[in-house]
């Protein structure tokens, strides 16, 4: 007698149906069900999941490539005009890596005078813009302007000064002078006085191990994003201090470019009191 068209094949035992497979329940299944599921919740995850796998590989990448984390920081104020705008986003980069011959020795960092001297410019004019953290305090905003000049440690540097950007009359009635300890003067593009002087005092001269980064690269107006959620786009002109500041956010960072600091996420500064030079 011959058996039944849809009976047990005898290639193999049938399954009772209770019990699902492990083709049906295991983890490849779960992926499976997860990457293809219509349901609004697990859509959402799904999406927030994807996003965030994006920003952390480029942020990964960035960070390879500038060894500085954050790796990007957005502009919050006028100091470096009109060489930074307030909105931008900066890529920064360690200071050692492709250091210039000009650069201060065992620094990395090429000073105003001797950019000058060489040629060599960096936005918009000569010398490295770098960020720093205030007297190397990591409470304090980190600040974004450009280095001027070095001076050692009990150095007099009223002559090297530019007259411009001091008031005073002899090293005596000068702010950090002579030099508290080896370091950069330095100054926002915008700012009337270097940070280290009368009228700033923002910082001592700028130690090597205070410096974070150099900055290589701007992209106008992508760090309003991050001001928006700081608070700091809706700031007046008359709120902004006088230093260029940053704050971070993964993976970027915002910086006040005019007199203002830098506050953290990246790293990047809200709208707290920091000087540009």
């Amino acid at each position: 007698m011959s058996s039944p068209r849809d009976g047990p094949s005898s290639e193999g035992p049938a399954t009772d149906g209770g019990e699902p497979t492990e083709e049906e329940s295991g983890p490849l299944a779960l992926v499976h069900r997860f990457r293809s599921s219509e349901n609004q919740v697990v859509v959402f995850v799904r999406e927030m999941l994807s996003s965030a796998s994006i920003v952390l590989a480029i942020g990964l990448l960035l960070f390879a490539v500038s060894g500085v984390w954050p790796p990007m920081v957005a502009i919050e104020s006028g100091s470096m005009e009109p060489h930074m705008q307030k909105g931008d986003l900066v890529f920064i980069m360690e200071e050692g890596r492709l250091a210039p011959a000009a650069a201060q020795q065992g620094t990395g960092v090429v000073p105003y005078q001797a950019g000058k001297d060489a040629g060599y410019k960096k936005f918009g004019s000569y010398g490295d813009v770098i960020v720093y953290q205030p007297d190397g305090k990591d409470y304090q905003t980190p600040i974004i302007h450009r280095a001027r000049f070095w001076v050692e440690k009990g150095e007099n540097w009223y002559d090297e000064a530019n007259k411009e950007y001091i008031s005073a009359e002899n090293c005596e009635q000068l702010t950090n002078c002579p030099a508290p300890n080896s370091g950069f003067i330095t100054k926002g593009d915008a700012n009337p006085s270097y940070d280290q002087s009368n009228g700033m005092r923002l910082s001592d001269p700028v130690k090597p191990s205070w410096v974070r980064g150099t900055a290589e690269v701007r992209v106008p107006w992508l760090g309003w994003v991050r001001l928006q959620f700081s608070g700091a786009a809706y700031l007046s002109p008359g709120t902004a201090t006088l230093s260029s500041t940053m704050t971070s956010f993964t993976p970027a960072a915002t910086l006040p470019s005019s007199g203002e600091p830098l506050s953290p996420t990246g790293d990047i500064a809200t709208d707290r009191s920091v000087g540009a030079a």
